[in-house]
């Protein structure tokens, strides 16, 4: 619902007098034209979307994937690390 709200805000507070907003999205499943429709009526879904047009990153190759590889690396490092809580030692 957050995110439907956020399109709203930017249709009618930040950008009402623009013709398209073009927005770009990861391939998040809630980052669909439904989430408004679950949002809202179907009548102010359809007001919103005539003014949105969504662009998709690519799946495999989007900046979120690489941020989360990055997260995953730095969180299995500070596992690793010897003061970490759940190792007792190195060998452990």
């Amino acid at each position: 619902m957050l995110n439907a709200q956020c399109m709203k805000e930017l249709v009618d507070v930040y950008f009402p007098q623009v013709k398209v907003i073009r927005v770009v999205l990861d391939n998040l499943n809630i980052h669909t034209p439904a989430a408004l429709y679950e949002a809202f009526k179907p009548e102010e879904a359809r007001r919103i979307l005539r003014k949105l047009e969504f662009h998709y990153t690519p799946k495999h190759g989007s900046w979120l994937d690489m941020v989360e590889v990055e997260f995953s690396v730095l969180s299995i490092r500070s596992m690793l690390e010897p003061t970490h809580s759940r190792c007792g030692d190195i060998a452990t």
